[in-house]
C-alpha cells in the first residue's frame, strides 16, 4: 500500500507490516530485522498473529495516511484489539505514527514496540545516531564501544532521556523522532562494538496497568542537515507547545535569577546519619557512618572563601536538618540541633547574605522513609497489583515513594516552618524530581498517572517560585523547563561513570542546543587527567562552575576520588574563567556545535551573541572569542 503527500511517499508492506518513508528522494525504511510486536509475561506476540487485519487509506482535513485495524486475536471477536494510523500532516510534512488501544481484554501488556527501528546498516562515521542520554550522545555507526542498555532503559523524561526524541543522520539526510506522548515510553538502542549498524526504536508501556490512551511519535525528515538542525527542529517544537520559558522570562518572574548567573557553586553538608539497614552502612567501620559539621564551621569556610577572592557564590547545603542527609523525608525538620539549630543556621545564612552570596538547601519529596514520624502507607505510591516499591539504597534505610499528589502539601508545610525562623532562602533543591521517572499510584484515594506526577512536581517548583525561592533539582528534564531555574548538573553520561570508562559515543550538547538559555547548569570542574579536564566541558557549554562539590556518597553520581588535587586558589581562578563566560552567555541561545575532528577531541560552540568557545581536549586547551 502506497500514497503520496507532496514530497513524502508513505509505503506499507502488508505482509510484514513494516513501513517505508521516502522524503525528498531519500528512503527511510524499517529494518528487515524488526517485527512489530506486543510483549507480555508469556512472551512476544507479533502483530501478524491477529486474525483480522485491514488497511485503508486515511484522510482528514489536515492530512492523509494509512489506517490499520487489528481484530480477532486468536479467533476471538471480542479479544484484545488496537489500531494504528500513520499519516502525513500536509502543512509541515510531519509523519505521525499513532498506536491506539481499542479493547484490552485477554492480554496483560508489558510493552508495545512500534513504530520500528530504521534500517541503518552502513558502517561509516558519517552515519550516526543521536540519543538524549544525559546532555547528549552521538554514536557513529563504526563506534568501537557496544551499546545494549540505556540509562533508565531509555525512558523519556529521565536521566536516560532528558528530551523525548532520538534521531539519525546518513549522508547528510536525517530524521528526528519526537514522542508527543512521552509519559509512558522510551527509546531502546542496539549498537555492536565497531558497528556496522545502530538500531534505535520506541517502546511503550501501560499506564496503571492499561494502554488506555493513544501513543504518538512524530517524525520530521530533513536533507542537508546535521545534529544541530535536528535540535533546532525540537527547539521550535517546544516553543510551539509552550514548554520553552527562557531565563529572561523567568527573571521577570523572580528577579534573583539574574543574581545566580555567574555564581560559583559550593556543595557541602552538615549531618550524615547512615541507618544500619541502609545499603551504604559500613558495619566494619561504624565510625565512618555518621559525622557532623556545625553551621559555625561552614560559616568560617564561607568567610575564608571570601577572603580568598570569591565574590559570587551559591551554597547548596545538604544534611541541614536534625534527621541527617537522606533521612526521615518528608519530615525533614528542624535545623540540626547538634550543629547549632535554627540559630546557627540563621547565622550562616545571614553571613552568606552579608558577603553578597546566595544560599539554598537540599530537600526531598519522593523518597518516603518508613521511620519518618508521619509515615503512613496510605499515602505511599501503590503499584497496580496493590504492593508498594521498597528499597534501602540511601542513608535513611528502608523507604518507599511518597505519592506525588501529596508532595505540594509537604513542601508548603515544611517551607512555611523554615521561613518562620527567619531563614531567607535564595534557592532550594528538590532531589530526584528531574532525574527519575514520574511515579504512578493505583490507590483510589489519590490515583495518579506519570503525566499527573510531573504536574504535581511542577506545582512544587511553582510554589517555591511564588515565594521568591529559585527552584532546582538533580538533573534536567523536558517537562520542567517552564519552572526549573537551575539544577545540580546536566552532565554528559560519561561524567557519572568511573574515570577511564570507555565512552558510549561522542558527547555532544543536544540539550543545550535546545534549552541553553532556559536553565542554569553548574558543571563539574574536576581535572581527571592530562587529557580529561571537565572545565573544558563547562566552557564549551557556557555553564556555571562548581568550586566545591562534596558528594554525599562516595563513587556515586560522579563523585570520584581520582584526578588531580588542585589548590583552592587555582580552583577559584578556574571558576572565575568559567563564571565570567557564564555571565556573558547564560541568556544566549547555543546556536551551533561543531566537531572539528574525527575523534571529537576538538569541538566548538557558538552562541547567539557571537561568542565562540573552541576546546581541544587532547591538548587541554581552550579559546574564547
Amino acid at each position: 500500500m502506497k500514497l503520496s503527500v507532496g514530497e513524502i511517499v508513505l509505503s506499507l508492506d502488508e505482509s510484514t507490516l513494516r513501513y517505508q518513508v521516502e522524503a525528498a528522494g531519500i528512503e527511510w525504511k524499517w529494518s528487515d530485522h524488526f517485527c512489530p510486536a506486543i510483549l507480555t509475561e508469556k512472551g512476544e506476540i507479533p502483530f501478524t498473529q491477529w486474525k483480522e487485519i485491514r488497511h485503508t487509506e486515511f484522510s482528514c482535513g489536515v492530512g492523509k495516511g494509512i489506517h490499520s485495524t487489528y481484530r480477532n486475536y486468536l479467533g476471538k471477536a471480542d479479544s484484545y484489539s488496537f489500531d494504528t494510523i500513520v499519516w502525513v500532516e500536509e502543512v509541515n510534512k510531519t509523519v505521525h505514527f499513532e498506536w491506539i488501544p481499542i479493547c484490552e481484554k485477554d492480554l496483560s501488556i508489558q510493552q508495545v514496540r512500534w513504530p520500528g527501528y530504521m534500517e541503518f546498516e552502513e558502517g561509516s562515521k558519517e552515519n550516526y545516531t543521536l540519543l538524549n542520554q544525559g546532555q547528549g550522545l552521538l554514536i557513529p555507526n563504526n563506534w568501537d564501544v557496544a551499546i545494549e542498555k540505556l540509562t533508565f532503559d531509555g525512558r523519556f523524561l529521565t536521566a536516560g532521556g532528558y528530551m523525548p526524541w532520538f534521531g539519525q543522520v546518513k549522508n547528510g539526510a536525517g530524521y528526528i523522532a519526537i514522542a508527543s506522548t512521552p509519559w509512558n515510553g522510551g527509546a531502546y538502542a542496539e549498537h555492536p562494538a565497531g558497528g556496522p549498524y545502530t538500531h534505535v526504536g520506541t517502546w511503550w508501556e501501560p499506564s496503571l496497568g492499561k494502554m488506555d490512551y493513544r501513543r504518538c511519535m512524530e517524525y520530521t525528515f530533513l536533507n542537508n542537515c546535521d545534529y544541530n538542525d535536528l535540535c533546532k527542529v525540537y527547539r521550535n517544537y517546544v516553543k510551539e507547545h509552550g514548554l520553552f520559558t527562557s531565563l529572561e522570562e523567568k527573571a521577570a518572574r523572580v528577579p534573583s535569577v539574574n543574581d545566580l548567573i555567574g555564581c560559583s557553586f559550593v556543595h557541602c553538608g552538615i549531618k550524615t546519619n547512615v541507618n544500619p539497614k541502609s545499603d551504604f552502612y559500613d558495619p566494619e567501620n561504624p565510625e565512618k557512618n555518621n559525622f557532623i559539621t556545625t553551621f559555625a564551621a561552614r560559616e568560617k569556610e564561607v568567610e575564608n572563601l571570601y577572603q580568598l577572592g570569591v565574590r559570587k557564590m551559591y551554597l547548596h547545603l545538604d544534611g541541614w536538618a536534625e534527621p541527617g542527609y537522606d533521612n526521615h523525608h518528608p519530615d525533614y525538620l528542624p535545623a540540626c540541633i547538634e550543629a547549632g539549630g535554627w540559630e546557627g543556621m540563621k547565622s550562616l545564612v545571614d553571613t552568606m547574605h552579608r558577603l553578597g552570596f546566595m544560599f539554598g538547601i537540599h530537600d526531598q519529596y519522593r523518597d518516603y522513609y518508613l521511620d519518618a514520624p508521619t509515615f503512613d502507607p496510605t499515602y505511599a505510591t501503590m503499584l497496580p497489583d496493590g504492593t508498594y516499591p521498597q528499597h534501602a539504597r540511601w542513608a535513611g534505610g528502608p523507604q518507599t515513594y511518597l505519592c506525588g499528589t501529596q508532595a505540594p502539601y509537604y513542601v508548603r508545610r515544611n517551607f512555611t516552618e523554615i521561613l518562620s525562623h527567619g531563614i531567607k532562602l535564595d534557592g532550594t533543591y528538590l532531589d530526584v524530581f528531574t532525574c527519575n521517572e514520574g511515579d504512578e499510584c493505583a490507590n483510589p484515594l489519590h490515583r495518579m498517572t506519570r503525566k499527573e506526577c510531573y504536574e504535581f512536581r511542577k506545582n512544587c517548583f511553582d510554589w517555591l517560585l511564588s515565594k521568591g525561592i529559585l527552584s532546582s533539582s538533580e538533573e534536567v528534564s523536558d517537562w520542567s523547563m517552564q519552572s526549573l531555574i537551575f539544577c545540580h548538573y546536566a552532565p554528559y553520561h560519561f561524567m557519572l561513570q568511573a574515570p577511564g570508562t570507555p565512552k558510549d559515543g561522542i558527547p555532544v550538547p543536544l540539550f543545550n542546543l535546545v534549552y541553553h538559555d532556559c536553565v542554569i547548569e553548574p558543571w563539574m570542574m574536576d581535572k581527571l587527567s592530562d587529557t580529561e579536564d571537565l572545565m573544558l566541558y563547562a566552557l564549551l557549554n557556557g555553564g556555571a562552575p562548581y568550586l566545591i562539590r562534596d558528594g554525599a556518597y562516595a563513587n556515586t553520581d560522579g563523585s570520584f576520588s581520582e584526578g588531580a588535587a588542585l589548590e583552592m586558589k587555582e580552583n577559584i581562578r578556574r571558576c572565575e574563567v568559567v563564571a565570567s563566560l557564564h555571565e556573558k552567555v547564560a541568556k544566549c541561545e547555543m546556536v551551533k556545535h561543531e566537531l572539528l575532528d574525527d575523534t571529537g577531541m576538538k569541538q566548538r560552540t557558538t552562541f547567539s551573541d557571537g561568542t565562540t568557545v573552541t576546546v581541544d581536549f587532547a591538548a587541554n586547551h581552550y579559546e574564547i572569542c
